[in-house]
């Protein structure tokens, strides 16, 4: 017979993926307990999309992830899809709406999601309990003995949706890595993703007094891996058309946040200021006037002005300036390839997502059940997959709780 400190499963992370897990296990009769470090759950959730938390993205499929194994998502994300979730949050009677990219928003607050997984999660009887520290876990009696700020737990399955590093303000910790490790898993080094980028001193005295000046561009990235680097193959680019955001130590906006989850130290990032447009193509009429002037009046139309007159003087000291065809052929070509070489990036404090994490050969993409550990199992963002901006994170923590909350309602034996 089951006792007050004996469960089916335990998990730990009251985040999106944790809440969702549980709440999944619980309604299929498992008995769940649900822990986290915090005093309350779905912090994370509660800042997301402005306060109205972007839940879903449409057009989800695996290319909008970024991990080492490019296919991992593919199974959970078609198990779970986003007309699923849209489906909860209707019965729930939240209203929401579509913005942009096919990105879904709370018409009201990001704490109607929060309610929501409360509720599916003490509909299902899920034990949930906050301001929990939890000390030692292992393998014992075919489940797990845990060591928790409660007394020892024992449980058949622990499902790990501890989160990543970022926003360590929100109580981020390395507790799931930790975890991980001890278990003999490899860990794909996690770093900041969805991030501001920082320039160098020097590029920021060229740009950075103009803080505030967007402009829509093309930021473009290669689609790398870890195989892809250390065999010098060819990674494929991904685009995004998005606004770009100049900061007071560099760039940010959303074009900048997408291509920061590919952008390594010590590597470059490209933008098209001038998206599908030949901005100077005006010059090479014969009646045209070729000289700075007439430059600086077509960019004019087409970025920002104080832009406009920083990129045409930038150009002018660096000694460019041959009005041949040839010449403004090359101006041309420089303003849809401006390339930046960051110092760096804002880190973990103002990152929206940790790239990396729990390796994913090591894990079952049907399940997300460790292959070293049976009963052990990943979730969320702790995983080696990290979504672009636009709710597609979300996503994958709905999608991967749900592979997680049916593999262990499953398997889960009580004791």
């Amino acid at each position: 017979m089951a006792t007050e400190d004996t469960y089916d499963v335990v998990v730990l992370g009251a985040g999106a993926a944790g809440m969702m897990c549980a709440a999944q296990a619980g309604q299929r009769g498992r008995r769940v307990l649900l822990l986290d470090h915090g005093d309350k759950v779905g912090r994370k959730i509660l800042i997301s999309g402005g306060g109205r938390c972007n839940f879903t993205n449409l057009g989800t499929k695996a290319e909008n992830f970024v991990s080492e194994n490019p296919h991992f998502a593919k199974s959970a994300l078609a198990r779970y899809t986003p007309a699923e979730f849209v489906a909860l949050v209707q019965k729930h009677g939240i209203q929401f709406h579509e913005k942009t990219l096919g990105q879904l928003f709370c018409d009201d607050s990001a704490r109607q999601i929060v309610a929501m997984l409360e509720r599916e999660c003490a509909e299902a009887g899920v034990t949930t309990r906050c301001s929990v520290t939890v000390g030692d876990v292992r393998q014992a009696n075919e489940g797990f003995a845990l060591e928790t700020s409660l007394g020892p737990i024992t449980a058949s399955a622990v499902v790990v949706a501890t989160g990543g590093l970022s926003i360590p303000k929100m109580g981020a910790t390395a507790f799931g890595y930790e975890l991980a490790k001890q278990f003999g898993h490899a860990i794909v080094e996690p770093r900041a993703g969805l991030v501001p980028l920082v320039f160098a001193v020097d590029e920021r005295d060229r740009w950075c007094d103009l803080a505030g000046l967007s402009t829509e561009v093309v930021a473009t990235a290669e689609r790398q891996t870890q195989r892809t680097r250390r065999t010098q193959g060819s990674a494929a680019e991904v685009r995004f058309r998005e606004k770009l955001l100049i900061t007071h130590r560099g760039v940010s906006g959303p074009a900048v946040l997408q291509v920061s989850s590919y952008w390594r130290p010590g590597g470059e990032v490209h933008f098209d200021l001038a998206p599908k447009l030949q901005v100077f193509e005006p010059l090479l009429r014969s009646t045209a006037g070729r000289d700075w002037n007439s430059a600086y009046a077509a960019l004019r139309a087409v970025l920002p002005t104080r832009m406009a007159e920083r990129w045409i003087r930038l150009r002018a000291n660096a000694g460019a300036g041959d009005w041949t065809n040839a010449g403004i052929a090359a101006l041309e070509r420089e303003l849809h390839t401006w390339t930046l070489r960051p110092d760096g990036s804002e880190g973990f404090a103002k990152a929206e997502v940790t790239v990396g994490g729990i390796d994913t050969r090591e894990l079952d993409a049907r399940t997300m059940e460790s292959r070293r550990v049976p009963g052990l199992y990943f979730i969320g963002e702790v995983v080696d997959v990290t979504g672009w901006l636009g709710g597609y994170n979300f996503q994958w923590a709905w999608a991967s709780a749900v592979a997680a909350g049916l593999a262990v309602s499953a398997t889960a034996r009580s004791a």
